[in-house]
């Protein structure tokens, strides 16, 4: 395979990971709380990303990179806007339908097209902004189980709230790659990986002082529920690790719209895209999906 099409394997496996983690961190924001189940995937998943850079730096023989001209704004703005996006994100599903702040989310992939563009001079044709809407659009017809209405019966504020944190997972995908494209050296997947390290450990670092702050009863809880923190931080450590390497090799607008398939995928786990009772909305929000995936793959062949 070209190497410069390995974003695709990375971030279906990244997709994968990912839904699986965040069923287990749903569990955890019951126990933990908001912030609680935040910290979880950044202080639970730095050691295996730390693992994960040793073993790729062993492997490779390559030394560490160093950071180049704008790696630490990069590293600050990717760290803190991924805080609040997950944050805000958790919050809003614990206030409202999943649904709702499912759909309002995956809004992502627009943000990321435009902060990718003007931040970092990412290309945008035509044809890879129109797979980007349909794909989007896919997803918030098939995220909704009643509709369009469901939109109007939610209010404003999840609503607002769910496409905030979008804006702000597109901020922290934007973050990232300007991250690993200013390392001074090293192959794709050792700025990647050298990345990851470098926004987890920052982000457990900004998460434990606030926990001790003001919620050590979140922190405390944490640790005692660490059998399952544990598997929630592999499991993040492991998608952070392919996305990044997504990051590494194309533009951040396709990875997370290629992403969107995350959302067949949870379908398929609660085994309701086969399901009797699927809608032709649904069906209809799936079919866009796919097509919009498909011209995004042509568009970036």
């Amino acid at each position: 395979m070209d190497i410069s099409l390995l974003w695709i394997p990375a971030t279906l496996a990244a997709a994968a990971a990912q839904t699986a983690r965040n069923a287990t961190q749903r569990r955890l924001t019951e126990t933990l709380g908001t912030v609680g189940a935040t910290q979880v995937r950044f202080l639970y998943g730095l050691p295996f990303a730390a693992l994960f850079l040793l073993i790729v730096l062993a492997v490779s023989g390559e030394p560490l990179p160093g950071p180049g001209s704008g790696f630490f704004g990069f590293i600050v703005m990717g760290a803190v806007t991924q805080i609040l996006a997950t944050a805000l994100m958790l919050a809003a599903m614990r206030e409202r339908s999943f649904a709702v702040v499912t759909a309002t989310t995956k809004t992502e992939p627009v943000h990321i097209a435009v902060f990718g563009l003007v931040v970092l001079g990412d290309p945008l044709t035509p044809l890879m902004a129109l797979a980007i809407v349909v794909a989007t659009a896919g997803v918030i017809l098939a995220s909704l189980k009643s509709g369009l209405s469901e939109l109007t019966r939610a209010g404003a504020r999840p609503i607002l709230m769910g496409v905030v944190a979008g804006a702000f997972f597109g901020l922290a995908a934007t973050g990232f790659r300007g991250a690993i494209l200013s390392l001074d050296s090293g192959s794709f997947v050792v700025r990647a990986s050298t990345t990851l390290v470098c926004g987890l450990a920052l982000q457990t670092a900004i998460l434990v002082a606030w926990l001790i702050a003001f919620n050590r009863p979140a922190l405390v809880g944490s640790l005692r529920e660490w059998r399952s923190s544990l598997f929630a931080g592999f499991l993040g450590a492991l998608a952070s690790q392919f996305w990044f390497i997504g990051f590494a090799l194309t533009a951040a607008a396709n990875v997370r719209t290629l992403a969107l398939v995350e959302v067949l995928m949870a379908q398929a786990v609660s085994h309701r895209l086969l399901a009797e009772g699927t809608t032709g909305r649904e069906l209809l929000g799936v079919a866009l999906i796919v097509a919009g995936v498909a011209l995004l793959l042509w568009a970036a062949a």
